[in-house]
């Protein structure tokens, strides 16, 4: 069990993680350092089996950008700070879900301002997938926030760093958080993750298309895959459903 926040540092340049380092030791002792990394292979190893809470990616590395590296994932689920020489990378940084991003040589308070503001964002997080009542959810959209019943959300489809949120009167909201950031505590609310794209709520289901995977039928009359490897958990819980 994480007893800190968990932090990746991903910089090619020894002086560059030293330096990250350092300073969440003495500005910041409540977040670890959980790996440090040079490229984007050895990032993309350690994160295809682990999911830091933060990430400070430098945008140019040795074997490639860290626009490559996140590539490789449908999902990242880490706050991500960039950290470039290049100005001209922030707005791709921003498309690409930063928290924030950092310009060489890093100021110290900048620094500071950024973990802090980041900090922020996973309290924020934490807070907008916390029931608002029994059985409600609070949505956080660009007006302000939507409160939903739980049970009024057929389903939630992922979008790289957005969520959309489908509901019985066929109304969506777009939320910008990822799917993962849901997931579980949708999940003691009869919500089932049948596909790294769909978060589904099994009261909502209204049948079930036999294949590889699988689809399933909801009653919006959408389709969707159930992956290869959700195929027998989904099964077992929908057989074991009240």
């Amino acid at each position: 069990m994480k007893t800190k926040i968990q932090a990746c540092i991903i910089d090619d340049e020894q002086d560059g993680r030293d330096y990250i380092s350092l300073l969440l030791q003495n500005e910041f002792p409540e977040i670890q350092i959980a790996f440090l990394a040079s490229s984007v292979e050895e990032a993309y190893i350690y994160l295809s089996k682990n999911s830091p809470d933060i990430l400070f990616l430098d945008v140019q590395l040795k074997d490639g950008t860290a626009f490559d590296l996140l590539s490789k994932f449908k999902e990242i689920r880490s706050q991500i700070i960039f950290i470039t020489a290049f100005e001209n990378f922030a707005i791709q940084a921003i498309k690409n879900g930063a928290a924030d991003y950092l310009l060489k040589p890093i100021r110290k308070i900048d620094f500071i301002i950024a973990v802090n503001k980041t900090l922020e964002n996973m309290v924020k997080t934490k807070a907008s997938v916390t029931s608002s009542g029994k059985n409600k959810i609070s949505l956080p959209t660009l007006q302000g926030f939507k409160l939903t019943d739980i049970d009024d959300i057929i389903r939630c489809e992922a979008d790289s760093s957005y969520t959309t949120f489908y509901l019985i009167d066929k109304t969506k909201v777009l939320v910008s958080k990822t799917l993962h950031e849901f997931e579980e505590f949708l999940s003691e609310h009869n919500f089932f993750r049948i596909h790294h794209k769909h978060l589904i709520n099994l009261t909502h289901l209204k049948e079930y298309i036999k294949g590889k995977g699988g689809q399933v039928v909801m009653t919006d009359n959408s389709v969707l895959d159930v992956s290869v490897r959700k195929k027998n958990d989904f099964l077992s819980r929908v057989e074991h459903m009240d």
